[in-house]
């Protein structure tokens, strides 16, 4: 496999690395304090076609492939994890099982909406259910050309903003996964609230909402799939989302990695450069070689993805290793930065927050691993 970059591949990682540096890293700062994100760089995003990326051209997007995506990714969560993190969901479980599982009048429907920047959100986890996605317990009974969905959804990442959202539910009285089903869900459609938004330790720009649902009725023909798909749909879609959480904390790992050469260039102890320490150049090649072998796993990933291979295991992987390499590089870089570290005038005291998040959802490191065990275990 090669993995140099091609010219459009470098070009689009070149544009958003220049727009990060313009329009979202001298911002960052004030967006984790006041916990929120300004409508005008969401419209900036739009106009320069970030709520298109992964959508087909025929519906209005880009259509990039998983490699130029991921390093989309890549250079967003370097200036603002948040930001990131409003990006990936969209373009990945929020819209890829309308993309994959939608009847193609549906797809027409809402796809370029969804490409031209109306937002999308994933609702599985609940108040009783995580890692369990099995275990949900909101409903969906036919009730003629509709379903009728209650309960609520929790920790749902774009979800005061988002226009769309796919959400799971299962039929009433039933236990497990075979009775599970998906549904594109628009804003506005009576018996959808907006209710707790969380105050969180890290990504603190990006919104996360709890979802009520009490009698939405939803059009039978925005069913994703079949019955009894919903937990399928979710894990396809899932695959794909790990590739991009594995960038997402790659972009993280790298804010740390260069930050903390930035500054031991110029912080001087012992009557030296902390650079010139043997025990902070230690420091600093052990993130770059952690950081790097982890870029190499998601490289991967995404080539299969792309060649339209079996990528479940190696998405899995990527996740596991660049969420807990960049983990440990930022903790790294707050201790590179001494006192400074924890003060939140120096922006790995945010990275370190940001990057926590990153080893739980869409898929616990814990679940990562019973997922690369399966596979493992199949294999040989």
């Amino acid at each position: 496999m090669n993995f140099d970059l091609n010219e459009n591949q470098k070009m689009f990682r070149d544009m958003v690395r220049d727009f990060a540096a313009k329009e979202i890293a001298p911002i960052a700062h004030s967006m984790d304090v006041e916990a929120t994100m300004p409508d005008d760089l969401i419209a900036k995003m739009r106009d320069n076609g970030f709520f298109g990326l992964s959508f087909p051209e025929q519906y209005g997007g880009l259509g990039v492939d998983t490699l130029t995506y991921s390093l989309v990714i890549e250079e967003l969560a370097k200036a603002s994890a948040g930001v990131c993190v409003m990006i990936t969901v969209h373009n990945s479980v929020g819209s890829y099982p309308l993309a994959m599982f939608g009847t193609e009048e549906v797809k027409k429907r809402f796809l370029p909406r969804m490409a031209a920047g109306e937002i999308a959100a994933f609702c599985v986890t609940e108040p009783g259910s995580g890692s369990d996605a099995a275990g949900m317990v909101a409903t969906a009974t036919r009730d003629g050309d509709h379903y009728v969905l209650n309960g609520s959804k929790s920790f749902v990442t774009n979800g005061s903003r988002a226009a769309f959202y796919v959400v799971l539910a299962r039929t009433p009285g039933t236990i497990g996964h075979k009775d599970t089903h998906a549904f594109i869900v628009e804003n506005g459609t009576p018996g959808l609230t907006v209710a707790k938004k969380e105050d969180k330790m890290g990504m603190r720009c990006s919104d996360t909402v709890t979802i009520d649902l009490d009698e939405v009725r939803v059009p039978a023909d925005q069913l994703l799939g079949s019955e009894g798909d919903g937990l399928r749909i979710a894990l396809t879609a899932l695959d794909g989302g790990r590739i991009g959480i594995a960038f997402q904390a790659l972009g993280i790992g790298q804010a740390c990695f260069e930050e903390s050469i930035k500054y031991a260039r110029v912080r001087e102890q012992f009557g030296k450069a902390l650079a010139a320490q043997p025990v902070i150049q230690n420091m600093i090649a052990d993130m770059g070689t952690d950081l790097e072998a982890a870029r190499m796993m998601g490289y991967q990933a995404c080539w299969l993805k792309d060649q339209g291979r079996p990528f479940t295991k190696e998405a899995a992987m990527a996740k596991v290793m660049s969420t807990e390499a960049a983990c440990r590089a930022a903790d790294t870089a707050v201790q590179i930065h001494g006192g400074y570290g924890y003060c939140k005038e120096y922006a790995v005291e945010r990275y370190y927050r940001d990057v926590r998040v990153t080893r739980i959802y869409e898929g616990t490191s814990e679940i990562q691993r019973l997922v690369i065990a399966r596979k493992l275990l199949a294999e040989y």
